[in-house]
């Protein structure tokens, strides 16, 4: 059996590039606002120092400087939030893994024919028998019959008899 990488797993990567892109580019625009800031209020320190400083020229540069601050604080969390992100998707990969695994197993214990196991796994999945019948591009009945097969083999009597085996092993 093919191991179970799917149309979801990609969408789900290239969901999470869009997102680490975006927030780069969040903290990019942050850090380049904050520069042009601080260059500002040195600059007009710089102007001010023979005159004398005014408040609001102080409060500009507080202000840049918590912006600063921000900066720095959100790309940490950023960082973070973005290791977690690909914890989580290590261990759902690791998941995945084992689930198949435990699918390629239960089917050579259960002898399986090649058939069987594709109408076993759509089964496991969630499809109907009609749907089954249109991905393998055979009759319903064929279906009926192979999945009536899979039941006994498997010593269940429903579909979502079949379902509980494999949730109760990943529990």
């Amino acid at each position: 059996m093919k191991p179970m990488t799917s149309k979801t797993a990609t969408t789900s990567l290239s969901g999470y590039n869009r997102e680490l892109i975006v927030a780069l580019a969040i903290v990019a625009l942050q850090a380049i606002a904050t520069i042009f800031f601080l260059i500002d209020s040195i600059d007009e320190i710089i102007l001010q120092i023979s005159a004398g400083i005014d408040f609001a020229v102080i409060a500009e540069c507080l202000i840049a400087i918590a912006l600063l601050a921000g900066v720095v604080l959100g790309a940490r969390h950023t960082r973070k939030l973005m290791a977690e992100a690909r914890r989580r998707e290590s261990a759902l990969a690791v998941a995945r893994g084992a689930l198949a695994e435990m699918l390629d197993l239960r089917f050579a214990e259960w002898q399986l024919s090649a058939g069987e196991t594709d109408v076993a796994l759509f089964a496991i999945k969630g499809c109907s028998v009609s749907e089954i019948a249109i991905l393998r591009n055979t009759a319903a009945g064929t279906v009926r019959s192979q999945l009536s097969q899979i039941y006994a083999k498997a010593g269940v009597t429903s579909q979502s008899m079949l379902i509980s085996i494999f949730i109760e092993e990943l529990l």
